[in-house]
């Protein structure tokens, strides 16, 4: 029973923290104290090593997925993908957000888990990300057919709401839309479920793609540049989290061509 109240009071404090209705969360704070010193460097060690296929989708994968993806769901998927954005800033981005024109979107609020619209889970939180020409093309065309906003609240004038317009349930996307799509796409456990549980993961693909080798269809971006699009509030972060991704210098050619150069066996 202690550990249920701890737990959710800490989710309370969390949403609270993010807000700026409170400085700390001590729930937090408790446990990371408490944790020994073999937990915080297997913790450690594991930061950075997230594996495609097991952590976050694969390529071939996400298009699975966004073949899957029907009606008011591909769009959503769409943006998902090829912005990193978080599950609460696609719930939360506006139309007045989007610049279809010069290609790219701004994230400057959030839908928490009440439903109600605050700011970016930090002051880095808030960021253009552009938008590749595919997305562009179903958001135009996603914006002619988007359930408009309800009459007692013009300022929502959201890009993914619910059927109605209002702001959509993080629990309606997971439950409705992306452990279906999966299952239709075949991406499913051994089970037969979904393999992929939370909205996180396709933010994972995105970092991976950004900092993927162009020859392997990544995008070969530097990890400052990934951590802006990210909203990280530090390239620690970002190099934390995503570091074992970097593209690394192993490939048999690069080496011979090092090689070569080293020792002088180019010809001027």
């Amino acid at each position: 029973m202690v550990k249920k109240i701890r737990g959710s009071l800490g989710a309370i404090l969390a949403d609270a923290q993010e807000q700026g209705l409170v400085a700390r969360n001590v729930v937090r704070e408790l446990r990371s104290g408490r944790r020994r010193g073999k937990e915080r460097q297997a913790e450690k060690r594991q930061r950075g090593k997230l594996k495609a296929g097991e952590d976050f989708p694969t390529p071939e994968e996400v298009r699975a997925i966004l073949a899957a993806a029907k009606d008011r769901w591909r769009p959503f998927f769409m943006v998902a993908v090829f912005t990193g954005m978080r599950a609460s800033e696609l719930r939360g981005l506006r139309w007045s957000d989007v610049d279809l024109k010069v290609g790219e979107l701004h994230v400057r609020q959030r839908a928490d888990r009440y439903q109600a619209m605050g700011q970016p889970k930090s002051a880095t939180g808030v960021r253009v990300v552009p938008l590749p020409p595919t997305v562009i093309a179903e958001l135009r065309e996603w914006k002619l057919k988007c359930p408009k906003r309800p009459p007692e609240d013009e300022q929502l004038d959201l890009v993914f709401p619910n059927t109605e317009g209002g702001v959509e349930w993080h629990a309606n996307i997971i439950n409705r839309a992306w452990w279906p799509i999966q299952v239709a796409a075949g991406i499913k456990d051994r089970n037969g479920r979904a393999k992929y549980t939370g909205l996180h993961t396709l933010r994972h693909f995105f970092a991976s793609w950004c900092l993927g080798r162009k020859v392997d269809g990544g995008l070969e971006l530097p990890l400052k540049t990934v951590q802006e699009r990210l909203g990280h509030s530090s390239i620690t972060m970002t190099a934390d989290v995503y570091g074992g991704m970097l593209p690394r210098a192993h490939d048999r050619e690069e080496l011979a061509a090092g090689e070569r150069l080293l020792l002088g066996l180019v010809s001027g």
